[in-house]
């Protein structure tokens, strides 16, 4: 089974390498392909993991389309510029 997410703040490979690594670490997640392009992230897992994941990401900066505004929008999109640089960093070694 899989299921796919639209997510914001995703802008490059370390954004993607970050969703991958905290989204593997969840127990049942088997595969995730992020592409930045579309600000999508499938998850080959059970439909019942949907709300890990997706509360997973929030707290990684990469919200839900459409579930953040204001300040809270404001917040993900720092959280992601540091989960973005930590997965640059993961990618480079």
């Amino acid at each position: 089974m899989s299921f796919t997410l639209q997510v914001e703040n995703i802008k490059c490979g370390g954004c993607a390498n970050t969703i991958r690594k905290r989204l593997l670490e969840l127990d049942g997640v088997a595969e995730v392909n992020v592409t930045v392009e579309s600000g999508t992230v499938e998850v080959v897992a059970d439909e019942a993991l949907r709300g890990s994941v997706v509360e997973t990401l929030a707290k990684s900066g990469y919200p839900e389309s459409g579930s953040v505004e204001g300040l809270a929008s404001a917040k993900a999109k720092a959280v992601s510029f540091v989960s973005c640089a930590i997965g640059r960093m993961d990618g480079a070694k």
